[in-house]
């Protein structure tokens, strides 16, 4: 069992850096595009609406598979056209398939958090940045985006971790990512353990991340967990000292 780690680790330590890779530029790409298209998506403008909808719809109504199916292999079959057009260098790479895959998926999760965040925001704040004379641009640089991106922090983690793991199926299309060289290594040995050490991996990924994640939240909102039981710390101060008041004003009123 671990001889066969030794084997093998090499390898997997290369799929671990692809799946990585792959996993952030997708996620950024993606964190780059759904915020625009959120705020499209929240304003109720007819022309956006219905286009973003039914992306957003497609993406996160189909499995990935197909989607990456569909790029890798449906284009494929476009290859006079796309070579006409100068892309299909991009195209018949199964990592650039892949990238557009997999941010084009996250794009619509994450535009969707997004829009929850940004509907989250309390009004009265924003009524109070108008009421000081704020812009938009303003507007949303000092209030809104900041509460939005708050809000959602905790959902756009597990959206990363979900793309993290969903990412292992890239291998199907030839990718030697952590499965990709998990199935390599398997259809050399035959030794299902294999499998066991890429689930660890996987598992040692999302562990780190998540532990990441949660520093980074807790910084965010430190604002907020420190104000909390210093609020909660004053009124039972208040309240003690209104009961002894009252305490005292009954003892001297009894004498």
């Amino acid at each position: 069992m671990f001889e066969l780690l030794i084997n093998y680790w090499p390898k997997l330590l290369n799929g671990a850096a692809m799946t990585l890779q792959l996993t952030f530029f997708s996620v950024a790409i993606a964190g780059l595009l759904s915020l625009p298209l959120a705020i499209l998506r929240r304003s109720g403008h007819v022309l956006w609406q219905w286009p973003i909808r039914l992306y957003v719809s497609f993406f996160r109504g189909t499995p990935l598979l197909a989607q990456l199916f569909l790029v890798y292999y449906g284009l494929g079959q476009f290859r006079p056209e796309l070579s006409e057009l100068g892309l299909w260098w991009f195209f018949r790479d199964p990592y650039y398939c892949a990238l557009l895959t997999f941010a084009l998926n996250s794009t619509a999760y994450q535009l969707e958090i997004l829009r929850g965040g940004l509907q989250a925001v309390p009004l009265g704040e924003i009524e109070a940045g108008l009421s000081l004379g704020m812009s938009s641009q303003l507007l949303y640089r000092r209030i809104i985006l900041p509460h939005t991106y708050r809000i959602a922090f905790p959902a756009l983690g597990n959206e990363i971790i979900l793309m993290l793991k969903g990412g292992a199926i890239a291998s199907v299309i030839t990718l030697m990512d952590v499965m990709g060289q998990t199935r390599r290594a398997f259809s050399q040995t035959f030794d299902i353990t294999i499998y066991f050490w890429a689930a660890i991996i996987y598992l040692a990924i999302t562990s780190l991340f998540v532990l990441v994640w949660r520093l980074i939240e807790r910084r965010l909102t430190r604002h907020i967990n420190g104000s909390v039981p210093k609020a909660v710390a004053n009124i039972k101060q208040n309240a003690i000292s209104t009961n002894t008041s009252a305490k005292n004003i009954e003892v001297s009123n009894a004498n």
